[in-house]
């Protein structure tokens, strides 16, 4: 079989002067069923779920479980859900990482030429992980930058998108040199990208009773063990509020410290989950006097099932059953051009500068 490092440059050709090296960057998310049907749910679930990143209770135990009970129930009501965000060109989440793909390549040629290419993947489903990456194997690719999309780094996500790229990188002969970008949660433009999406919303809906920072929930005994996602989440909190406070930045809105919380969603199953939880704190804020309330979920680079559902609705319902009376979900950053400029920057350092290239 003949070689990828001679297929793109060979050798008996080429000088060391005429050698030019490739970088492709790998934009990866979490990713969503083929369709909104209980069998596509069935294997996208089965394959989430196997994970031992996201599930660490005793295997053989867990598996019992998953396939004697979670798969035979779960999908159908996962299904219903998916069909309720599902748009005309498919799931939000794959439709969204598409979009910020297309502007970053767009950006990253425009610095860099056409040395750097630019292409996405999901953890679970398709693209995977391990397809793309066999793209830039046959593109002879000499340099992979990998950018999981959680700004803030958790075990299950981040760190099991490391274990898929690691599982196809061991069976190459040749292996690129890989950076693998762990976390962005505080990533200076990513933190302005966030307060501009808050000060735009203000600036139409007026200033919210309180504004709810919901970030994606995790098993408390992860954080025990080591998991740094809480702390990340209260960095990327800490670094918001400054900003929002900065009186440059916050002159017409007067946003007080006490106006902001920080809570956790999308809890499962019966075990402890990193608390505040976002349903509960939404359900007590009506009888404290706080009726109006904006929502937003900075753990979510791209709308999906956890938010266009279970904020936009299902914590709606919640909060209005209980007295509120205005409840604004403000949207993911996506493809807002000043995401993918904070995107830019933190890849630059591991792209290097524009000038070697």
């Amino acid at each position: 079989m003949k070689s990828r490092f001679s297929a793109q440059k060979n050798s008996d050709s080429s000088t060391a002067d005429e050698y030019s090296s490739t970088t492709a960057v790998l934009l990866t998310n979490l990713g969503s069923p083929d369709e909104p049907t209980p069998s596509a749910l069935r294997r996208y679930l089965r394959e989430f779920l196997s994970d031992r990143r996201v599930v660490e209770i005793p295997r053989l135990i867990w598996l019992l479980i998953l396939h004697g009970i979670i798969l035979r129930i779960r999908p159908a009501k996962s299904a219903k859900l998916y069909r309720s965000i599902w748009q005309e060109n498919g799931a939000p989440l794959l439709t969204i990482t598409a979009a910020q793909k297309d502007k970053l390549a767009t950006k990253i040629k425009s610095q860099y030429g056409d040395q750097v290419i630019v292409d996405y993947a999901m953890r679970y489903g398709k693209p995977s992980i391990a397809s793309v990456l066999q793209k830039f194997q046959q593109q002879g690719v000499d340099k992979i930058v990998v950018l999981p999309l959680y700004p803030q780094y958790a075990g299950p996500t981040t760190g099991s998108t490391f274990d898929a790229l690691s599982r196809e990188l061991q069976q190459w002969r040749y292996v690129p040199s890989i950076y693998f970008l762990n976390s962005y949660h505080h990533n200076s433009l990513y933190i302005k990208a966030l307060a501009n999406t808050i000060i735009e919303h203000v600036k139409v809906h007026g200033k919210p009773d309180k504004l709810v920072l919901s970030f994606h929930g995790m098993p408390e005994l992860f954080r025990q063990w080591g998991d740094p996602y809480y702390d990340f989440c209260l960095q990327t909190t800490s670094l918001l509020k400054q900003r929002l406070l900065a009186s440059d930045f916050n002159s017409d809105i007067s946003f007080q410290e006490a106006d902001m919380i920080t809570t956790f969603q999308s809890r499962f199953g019966k075990a402890q989950w990193l608390q505040p939880y976002t349903d509960e704190i939404l359900a007590s804020l009506p009888e404290k006097g706080d009726k109006h309330i904006a929502i937003l979920s900075p753990a979510f680079s791209s709308d999906c099932l956890e938010t266009l559902e279970e904020l936009e609705h299902e914590n709606r319902a919640v909060f209005m059953d209980a007295g509120g009376e205005q409840y604004h979900y403000i949207a993911a950053l996506n493809d807002r051009d000043d995401h993918i400029d904070a995107l830019f920057d933190v890849l630059a350092p591991a792209l290097g500068s524009p000038e070697l290239k």
